[in-house]
């Protein structure tokens, strides 16, 4: 019979393993409220960027600054009887219950006034890092309930890639190895550096969660894209990779037929790592065997064989 041979040659092969995952921002807030009231003025741009610290809305605040007022003039007062009750006490003017009870309402009204700072400083909302500002959620005038929804902040440079191996090549993977990635609108090809992997395996999915970082400088990259990943994993040396068309699938495994002295003798096989046309012998063959690689289904036990190679 006449079929077409490939002959077995070691070689070293790059592993690796094609996944999928989704970009996330480096940092991302939702910026809400701490105190209900009118929201007075709103000071960032829809889709703008904003520096740590910016302010980016303001609360109506004069019935607390009226209070705090009010506490500056107590403590006022407050304080001129603590130190009257101070000098009295050392010339046994006044108990010591007395002047303890003056220090108490001194006191006392400080920390009213400390409380009341806190509250002001709440109704100037602040941005917590810098990025880029996303939709305004309110208008300037209404009023807000506690823990509105105001606006979200979204730090995309550098943006992170997040996706998951299965737990078998879990330990193939080390930190800051570089993985390549491309979205499905952009076919340009990514670099990103594995920083972070979950500690535990996920015993739903029996898979392993990481986390790498691609830099963004020019904001091509958008959290929530989903990327299509390829992950290296190591390089094997004396890898025997034969075209995919020579393996017969079987109940209990895979066989191929070998040109043993112009003969057809199966053999049993065992699989590795797989690409687009050839896949990896790790047992049945040997360096230097011929593979027969086309009529293979028409083939038996010893039948005569005249092999040619492409």
């Amino acid at each position: 019979m006449q079929v077409s041979g490939f002959i077995v040659r070691a070689s070293t092969v790059s592993e690796s393993i094609h996944v999928t995952g989704t970009l996330l921002s480096n940092k991302e807030v939702e910026i809400r409220n701490e105190i209900a009231g009118r929201l007075v003025k709103i000071y960032f741009n829809e889709g703008s960027k904003v520096k740590e610290g910016d302010l980016l809305v303001k609360i109506y605040d004069e019935d607390l600054q009226a209070q705090l007022k009010k506490l500056q003039l107590e403590l006022q007062l407050a304080s001129l009887n603590e130190n009257r009750s101070a000098d009295l006490l050392k010339i046994q003017g006044v108990s010591q219950q007395d002047y303890d009870e003056a220090l108490n309402s001194k006191q006392r009204i400080e920390a009213d006034i400390t409380l009341i700072k806190v509250q002001i400083a709440k109704t100037e909302i602040r941005a917590p890092f810098s990025g880029i500002a996303g939709l305004e959620l309110i208008n300037e005038g209404s009023i807000l309930p506690l823990n509105t929804k105001i606006v979200s902040i979204q730090n995309i440079d550098p943006v992170k890639l997040e996706f998951s191996v299965p737990e078998k090549y879990k330990s193939k993977i080390i930190l800051n190895q570089s993985v390549q990635f491309s979205l499905t609108a952009d076919m340009t090809k990514f670099q990103a550096r594995i920083y972070a992997m979950e500690p535990k395996i996920d015993p739903l999915t029996r898979s392993v969660l990481i986390r790498a970082v691609c830099a963004n400088p020019e904001g091509k990259l958008t959290p929530g894209a989903f990327a299509g990943i390829e992950v290296s994993l190591a390089d094997i040396d004396s890898a025997l990779m034969i075209p995919s068309q020579a393996i017969i699938p079987e109940l209990k495994g895979y066989k191929l037929f070998v040109n043993t002295n112009g003969k057809a003798s199966p053999r049993k096989v065992d699989l590795g790592i797989r690409n687009d046309s050839t896949v990896q012998i790790i047992s049945g063959l040997n360096d230097g065997d011929t593979i027969l690689t086309n009529g293979i289904m028409q083939l038996r036990p010893d039948m005569p064989v005249s092999v040619t190679f492409n």
